[in-house]
């Protein structure tokens, strides 16, 4: 007979992870760094007793907001090109719902993260338990089955045996390129303690190998055609670029073949900004040089990218007309879209292979390329030095008709700034160490940072835009720093954001992980007032005004004094050095409160976005603006 181990299920759960390594290029380390926890009725007594037992060197971490340890624990994920995780176990009920919101946004970004929420009783003896829910028509549905449509793999663990089957298939999912994402395993509570003779083979060392994958020759045949082709070939560089770390391999492709390059949010920073042919963010939030060469490129390469709407400014990006599509991409699903020549493989070795089948080509884009960054490089120093001066008459702020000078006065008293938020996102890009990591999400900064900040160091801009979720900057930032220990690391966050989730600035200062924020404050929800004014509408619920109309002016850093940040307040440049010098200096986690004028981000640049739009209003600006979008819809590609 096979030897066994009697351990409880939670027990058995916890060694397991204990042995999972993960083995690419040839290194070989542990997958599982770490457990992040919120105890509860549904797993303290389970789980959490064999994390008291069984932990060894995992890294357990005490969270305080549910849905912010798992934003942590994803970031993780995603600093480690996927290939180390967290797992996050929560309580049943209202502990697990918090995790709907992190873990769509981790499928969203193809992000691996393990979830480990309680469950009711197997049993059903003391049915209904605290937190449970009821259906007349099954009494299998729990809240946890809430997080089935937004996992990649989704289990209930109701017999301690179902468990050795679960985690083969889970970690099978989380460990492949292809289908990284969100696993679910949720476990009865008196399961987590049931007592059960497990197979010792299930405990030994087991190593998940991750090969590159490599496309058919076939196929490169036809990619290499498309190439030789082409006058004025474009790749865009997506999240899969990064995390397959082909950096490198893109970088000198393109500067053999004179290729441009232009970058989603999660692909920024896989190329350096310096690099010659980097023409930066493309899309509805890209820039003035990327998108003009999208628009006149023949053949487009998307490198490990989904084409949302923003990369392709709703289907208008590129001349559809006249383009050819090649797509790099680990899922075959992906590489499909844009009816797109299909090269189903690892991004780096894809390229690698692309490259030795070129030999004298080269791209007739030419100095355009140059031309177009200067002119991009031009704007952005334009941006820098936006000067605000409400008594100079010639002062025209770059505003809707709709929010009015006056408004903006207004603001300008309220929050005691005229400081742009241009000038002083710039101004924090000059200012940190190139090698320091940034993160953001939510908001009007996303669109500045895509645009505007230029990171020279690869791999350091950290941009969680698959989702677009808000409340994920700050906690985003702790997983970054557990993955750095040694890095500055920046979040840099809207007060609408920070006001949605910012609990584990705690958990920071608790395990002593430095984090620095730097908190952008315009009162309101900046960017979607803009959407909102910006097709005709008037400003409504969506700034942070009294009950009387007056502007909420907030003291962020009082609140992150409170919880024991180091604090600054920021209304000019000379202020930002101080405070961002200051802050580099302090062993402490710090907040940067940077109160900045309304209406000071940037805007789009030759882009557009299909959002829905009333098509019947009294308002004569809806309709106007309805037509216009109406009629862009009708010029988008179709499929």
């Amino acid at each position: 007979m096979a030897n066994t181990i009697k351990c409880t299920t939670a027990q058995a759960l916890i060694k397991f992870l204990n042995n999972q390594y993960i083995h690419f290029d040839g290194e070989e380390h542990k997958f599982v760094e770490g457990v992040f926890n919120i105890f509860g009725h549904g797993n303290v007594l389970g789980l959490g007793q064999a994390l008291q037992e069984e932990a060894e060197d995992l890294k357990v971490i005490q969270g305080k907001n549910e849905q912010g340890m798992a934003h942590a624990a994803v970031a993780f994920a995603k600093e480690n090109f996927r290939r180390k995780i967290f797992a996050v176990t929560t309580s049943i009920g209202p502990g697990s719902a918090n995790l709907v919101t992190a873990s769509a946004m981790a499928l969203a970004n193809n992000l691996p993260v393990l979830f480990l929420p309680g469950d009711t009783f197997a049993s059903r003896q003391p049915d209904p338990v605290l937190q449970q829910v009821e259906h007349l028509h099954s009494q299998k549905i729990t809240t946890n089955d809430a997080l089935q449509p937004v996992s990649r793999y989704w289990d209930r663990i109701e017999r301690p045996e179902q468990l050795m089957s679960a985690l083969l298939r889970a970690f099978e999912v989380l460990t492949n390129p292809e289908t990284a994402g969100p696993v679910t395993l949720s476990i009865a509570q008196d399961v987590q303690g049931e007592a059960f003779e497990y197979d010792e083979s299930f405990f030994k060392k087991r190593v998940h190998y991750v090969d590159r994958a490599v496309p058919s020759e076939a196929s490169l045949e036809r990619a290499k055609e498309a190439i030789l082709a082409s006058k004025k070939p474009l790749i865009v560089v997506g999240g899969g670029a990064k995390y397959s770390l082909a950096g490198q391999a893109i970088a000198e492709f393109s500067t053999k073949y004179k290729v441009a390059l232009a970058e989603t949010q999660a692909g920024k920073s896989t190329v350096s900004s310096d690099h010659p042919y980097n023409m930066g963010g493309i899309g509805v939030t890209g820039t003035l040089a990327a998108n003009k060469a999208a628009k006149e490129a023949d053949l487009i390469i998307g490198i490990g990218t989904r084409y949302t709407d923003f990369t392709s400014a709703s289907k208008t990006a590129f001349n559809f007309n006249e383009s050819t599509f090649i797509n790099i991409n680990v899922s075959r699903m992906q590489a499909y879209k844009m009816d797109a020549i299909q090269l189903v493989g690892d991004a780096k070795e894809t390229v690698e292979r692309l490259h030795s089948l070129l030999d004298g080509y080269e791209s007739e884009f030419g100095e355009k390329l140059e031309s177009y960054k200067n002119e991009w490089l031009d704007e952005r120093k334009r941006l820098a030095e936006i000067a605000v001066d409400f008594d100079n008459d010639a002062y025209q702020p770059e505003i809707s008709d709709a929010f009015g000078r006056e408004k903006l006065k207004e603001y300008a008293e309220t929050l005691e700034t005229t400081y742009p938020q241009t000038n002083a996102l710039i101004k924090v890009n000059d200012l940190i160490d190139p090698s320091s990591y940034v993160i953001t999400s939510a908001g009007s900064l996303p669109g500045d940072m895509h645009r505007l900040w230029n990171p020279t160091v690869e791999n350091t801009y950290h941009v969680e835009y698959g989702y677009s979720t808000m409340g994920y900057e700050v906690a985003g930032a702790l997983g970054v720093k557990i993955a750095h220990p040694n890095k500055e690391v920046y979040s840099i966050v809207g007060d609408g954001s920070f006001l949605m989730l910012h609990t584990e600035m705690v958990t920071a200062l608790q395990y002593g992980y430095k984090i620095n924020i730097v908190l952008f404050d315009n009162s309101g929800f900046g960017c979607i007032n803009n959407l909102q004014m910006g097709h005709g509408g008037d400003s409504y619920c969506t700034e942070f005004t009294k009950a009387d109309g007056s502007i909420l002016n907030v003291d962020y850093a009082k609140v992150a004094e409170g919880y024991g940040f180091d604090t600054f307040k920021v209304k000019n440049d000379q202020e930002l050095e101080e405070a961002i010098q200051q802050a580099k200096q302090s062993e402490n986690s710090t907040l940067i409160e940077i109160k900045v004028l309304p209406k000071t981000m940037t805007d789009g640049y030759e882009s557009f976005w299909n959002v829905g739009i009333s098509e019947h209003s009294a308002k004569e600006t809806v309709l106007s603006k309805a037509k216009e979008v109406v009629d862009m819809r009708s010029k988008a590609k179709q499929y």
